[in-house]
C-alpha cells in the first residue's frame, strides 16, 4: 500500500524532526504551562503529568520502536492515543493547540491512505478546538462558531490529505510505468541483441551456401570441360595407337587430340582467372593495379599514374578482386568512350575502408539524364558497364559513386569495407 505523506519517509532530517521537535515543544509548553499556573500546584500537576504521559507515548511508540513506522495498524494506535492526550491538553489548557502540528507530522509521515484522512481530520479537531476555547458553547451561535471553525481546519487540512494521497498515488503509477518501459527496453535490447546474433548466423550460413554453390559450380565446370576434354585426347591418342599403319587416320586423331588439348588449356586459363585474377596471384593490389595501367597505357597509348596513399591493409582475396576488376572496367571505358589524354588511378587505405578513384579528363557524360545514361552504361562496357562495377562493389557491402560532366571528365569511386567478403 503506497505511503501519501508530504514529507519523505527515507529522509534523515525529517526523521530528527520527529525524533527532537515533539519532545522540544513539550518541554515549551510545560514551561509556560508551570508560570502560568503557579498559583495552583494541583492542576499544574496534573498538565505536567499530562506532558510526560504525552512524551512518554512517543518515546515508547515511535522514537524507541523504528521497525513500527511501518506498520500501519501500530500507526493508527500511537496517533490515535496522541490525537486523544493533545485533546485532553487543550481542553484543560487552549495553548496547547501549539501542539496539533505534531499531529499532523504524524499523520502524513506514517499513515497511508484512507487512514490518513482520519488522522488529519483528529488533528484538524484539536486544533479547532484550542481556537474556539473562549466561545460560549451554552448558546446555539457559540455552538455554529465552534461548529465553523472546526470546518475552517478540517476542510483545508483534510483538502490537503487528499492532494498528498493522490500526488503520491500518481508518483506510483509514473514509478510503474518508468518501471514498465525499463523492463520493456531491456527486454527490446535482448531481442535485438538475439536479432543480431540471428542475422549474423544467417550471413554465416549464406556465406557457407556461397561457397558450397561455388565449389559446386567449379565441379560441374571441370567435369564438363577439363573431364571431358581429357576424356576425348585419351580417345583421340588410343585411337591413333590403333591406327597403326595407315598415317592418314593417325594424322586425323592426333590432330583431333591437339584441338581438344588447346581447348582444355583455354577452359582451364579461364577457370583460374575466374577464381583469382592473374596480377593477383604473384603482387599485391597496389602492385597488381601498377601492372594493369601500365599495359593499358602501353596498348592504349594514354597516360595512366597509380597512387597509393595510406598504411597497407590486409583485404580479403574478394575485395582485391572486385577493386582490381572495378579499375579495369574503369580503363576499359575510358579506352571506349572517354576519348582522354591522362588517367589517374588512386588508392586509398584508410581507417576503416579502402577507396579506389579512377579520375580522366575525357568528354564525360551526364549522370542525372535518365534513362539515356543507364542505357549509356549498359553501351559503355559491352552489357554491364557501370552497373557491373556497382553490383561487384555493393556485394561487398561497399558503395560505387561517378561523378562526371561532360567535357570535364569522369570521377569513378568505389569504397570497400576492410575485412568485408561476398
Amino acid at each position: 500500500m503506497p505511503r501519501t505523506w508530504l514529507v519523505d519517509e527515507g529522509n534523515e532530517r525529517w526523521i530528527r524532526v520527529g525524533n527532537v521537535v515533539p519532545y522540544g515543544l513539550l518541554v515549551v509548553l510545560a514551561g509556560f504551562t508551570a508560570v502560568v499556573k503557579r498559583s495552583a500546584p494541583g492542576s499544574l500537576l496534573i498538565d505536567l503529568a499530562l506532558c510526560v504521559l504525552v512524551a512518554a507515548w512517543i518515546f515508547a511508540m515511535f522514537t524507541l520502536r523504528p521497525g513500527w513506522r511501518d506498520r500501519t495498524g501500530l500507526m493508527a494506535v500511537f496517533i490515535g492515543g496522541l490525537i486523544v492526550l493533545t485533546m485532553v491538553l487543550v481542553i484543560r489548557d487552549p495553548w496547547f493547540g501549539f501542539f496539533t502540528p505534531v499531529g499532523y507530522f504524524f499523520s502524513f509521515r506514517n499513515l497511508p491512505w484512507p487512514w490518513l484522512l482520519f488522522g488529519v481530520a483528529g488533528s484538524a479537531i484539536t486544533a479547532g478546538t484550542a481556537q474556539a476555547s473562549g466561545i460560549d458553547l451554552t448558546t446555539a451561535f457559540g455552538v455554529l462558531t465552534y461548529l465553523a471553525v472546526l470546518c475552517v481546519n478540517l476542510v483545508p487540512m483534510c483538502g490537503l490529505a487528499w492532494l498528498a494521497w493522490r500526488g503520491a498515488r500518481r508518483n506510483d503509477e509514473r514509478n510503474q510505468t518508468l518501471n514498465a518501459l525499463s523492463e520493456a527496453n531491456q527486454k527490446l535490447t535482448a531481442s535485438l541483441a538475439e536479432n543480431a546474433a540471428l542475422h549474423q548466423q544467417l550471413l554465416d550460413q549464406a556465406r557457407e551456401a556461397g561457397i558450397l554453390d561455388e565449389r559446386q559450380r567449379m565441379a560441374r565446370e571441370i567435369h564438363d570441360t577439363l573431364a571431358q576434354g581429357l576424356t576425348g585426347i585419351i580417345t583421340q591418342l588410343q585411337a591413333a595407337e590403333h591406327a597403326g599403319a595407315d598415317p592418314d587416320t593417325w594424322q586425323r586423331h592426333i590432330t583431333a587430340a591437339t584441338g581438344l588439348a588447346r581447348e582444355s588449356l583455354t577452359e582451364a586459363r579461364r577457370s583460374v582467372h575466374a577464381l583469382r585474377p592473374e596480377p593477383l596471384r604473384t603482387a599485391r593490389l597496389s602492385e597488381a593495379l601498377t601492372d594493369v595501367a601500365s599495359r593499358w597505357s602501353a596498348l592504349n597509348g594514354i597516360s595512366a599514374q597509380v597512387t597509393t596513399t595510406g598504411t597497407v591493409l590486409p583485404l580479403s582475396p574478394e575485395a582485391e578482386v572486385a577493386l582490381l576488376r572495378t579499375a579495369q572496367e574503369a580503363l576499359a571505358n575510358v579506352a571506349k568512350h572517354a576519348r582522354a589524354s591522362r588517367v589517374g588511378v588512386t588508392l586509398s587505405y584508410l581507417e576503416h575502408e579502402v577507396a579506389l578513384d579512377v579520375r580522366d579528363d575525357g568528354q564525360g557524360f551526364d549522370p542525372a539524364a535518365g534513362k539515356p545514361v543507364v542505357e549509356d552504361e549498359t553501351r559503355m562496357s559491352g552489357g554491364f558497364g557501370l552497373v557491373a562495377m556497382r553490383q561487384r562493389i555493393e556485394g561487398l557491402r561497399g558503395t560505387l559513386q561517378v561523378e562526371s560532366e561532360p567535357g570535364l571528365g569522369t570521377a569513378i569511386s568505389a569504397c570497400v569495407p576492410v575485412g568485408a567478403s561476398a
